[in-house]
C-alpha cells in the first residue's frame, strides 16, 4: 500500500525527488490516476522549450509524470495535458514518443554492454546449453529475429536443467529464468562487439539484474504490460524431467 502520494500535476524539482519524504506516487497526466513513480516517466521543459523525458529523474525544473507506456503518453499528448501541467511553458514535439523509446532502448543496450564487460554473458548455442546445466543462469537472451526452433530448444534446456537440479520442486512455482528478446541480432552484435549473436545466457549478477529491469521497462513501454509474457518459458515442466514442452 502506498503510504505517501502527491496529486499535484507537477513536482517541485529534483531536490524534492531525492528527499526521504519524496512521494511514492504521482498523478498521471493521461489516466488521472495516482500511480507508483516506479511505473512512471518524468517529463520536464528543456531550455529550448521542448518537453523531454527525464528517465533518471534528476533534470532541473518542475516535472510532470505520465505512466510509462507509449499509449499513456499518446493519450497525454492528445489531451494537451502537458500544456495544462506546465501552464503553457514548453511544448512537446511530434516525435516525443519516439524519443522516449529511443532513450529506453539506449539504456537497455548500455546495460547489456555492462553485463558483457563484467564477464557474465555466454554466447553460442552449445555454450549456452552447457551454462544452463552447470552455471547459475538468471536470464536467457534470444535475438528478436531468432528462429523459433532454436528458441524452443534452449527454453526446453532451461526447463530440463532446473528440473534436474530440483526434482522435488512442485509445478506452478514462479519461473526461475527470465527471458529477454527485445534486441535484434544486429543490435546484439553491436552491443556486444561480436558477430552472429542469436542466443546468450546471462549469469546471476547485479549487472544482469540491471539489464533485466531496463528491458522490462522497454517492454512495458511498448506493450503496456509490466511483466513479459516470456517469463512463462522457463517455468517447471508439466511433463517428466528430461522432456521438452511447448
Amino acid at each position: 500500500m502506498l503510504t505517501e502520494l502527491n496529486e499535484d500535476e507537477t513536482d517541485g524539482g529534483p531536490r524534492g525527488l531525492t528527499s526521504v519524504r519524496a512521494p511514492l506516487a504521482r498523478l498521471c497526466l493521461a489516466t488521472r490516476e495516482v500511480t507508483p513513480v516506479s511505473e512512471m516517466i518524468r517529463y520536464v521543459v528543456a531550455p529550448d522549450g521542448a518537453i523531454v523525458p527525464d528517465l533518471a529523474r534528476n533534470l532541473p525544473g518542475r516535472g510532470a509524470w505520465v505512466t510509462a507506456t507509449r499509449a499513456a503518453l499518446d493519450t497525454a499528448l492528445k489531451r494537451r495535458a502537458f500544456g495544462r501541467a506546465f501552464r503553457g511553458k514548453g511544448a512537446p514535439k511530434d516525435d516525443l514518443p519516439d524519443l522516449v523509446e529511443a532513450r529506453l532502448f539506449a539504456d537497455a543496450r548500455a546495460a547489456l554492454s555492462l553485463v558483457n564487460k563484467a564477464g557474465q554473458l555466454v554466447t553460442g548455442n552449445a555454450k549456452v546449453e552447457s551454462a544452463l546445466a552447470s552455471e547459475n543462469v538468471a536470464v536467457l537472451l534470444h535475438a528478436a529475429d531468432a528462429r523459433p526452433d532454436g528458441v524452443r530448444k534452449l527454453d526446453g534446456a532451461a526447463r530440463r536443467a532446473y528440473a534436474a537440479r530440483h526434482p522435488d520442486s512442485p509445478v506452478g512455482e514462479e519461473s526461475v529464468v527470465a527471458v529477454i528478446d527485445c534486441f535484434s541480432g544486429v543490435e546484439l552484435d553491436l552491443a556486444l562487439g561480436r558477430s552472429n549473436v542469436v542466443h546468450a545466457a546471462l549469469l546471476a549478477h547485479p549487472t544482469t539484474a540491471g539489464l533485466l529491469a531496463r528491458c522490462r521497462k522497454l517492454e512495458r513501454w511498448r506493450t503496456g504490460t509490466s511483466a513479459s509474457a516470456h517469463d512463462r518459458l522457463c517455468q517447471r515442466p508439466e511433463r517428466m524431467p528430461g522432456t521438452d514442452t511447448e
